[in-house]
């Protein structure tokens, strides 16, 4: 039996909407991966220590606030720091067009943006896997 994709579902700051956060989660354990999903109001660190002790394959990040210029940078950095530059970042929430593209050149794999189908997470996830593994 192959191994299943861990991939960690993370709420990083004071954003407390998490319907859309679960149910992403929810998708990729139906599609058969192992998801951790670490709750609300969570720092990067506590991400990244997060990631680095369940030894996932993708970290995927939601936030609505308009934190991510912040937030998902320190994420980036911390990975970097840990060694971790294998684990694949996704970010999901409102993300401005301008602000996805700058999010991708700093190392983030991907970025969805409100609309985007649970299939086209779902198969990005697998697909980055795929790469980290690689």
């Amino acid at each position: 039996m192959e191994n299943r994709i861990r991939v960690l579902v993370a709420k990083p700051g004071l954003d407390g909407h998490d319907r859309g956060a679960k149910v992403i989660a929810r998708a990729l354990r139906d599609a058969g991966m192992e998801v951790i999903y670490t709750g609300l109001r969570q720092t990067p660190e506590m991400i990244v220590n997060a990631a680095l002790q369940e030894d996932v394959q993708v970290i995927g990040l939601s936030i609505l606030s308009g934190a991510h210029n912040a937030i998902v940078p320190r994420v980036m950095e911390l990975l970097n720091q840990q060694g971790m530059t294998g684990v694949k970042v996704v970010v999901g929430g409102i993300i401005p067009d301008p602000d996805a593209e700058q999010l991708k050149k700093i190392g983030v794999a991907g970025v969805f943006q409100p609309g985007a189908s649970l299939d086209s997470i779902v198969q990005f996830v697998r697909s980055a896997s795929q790469t980290s593994a690689n």
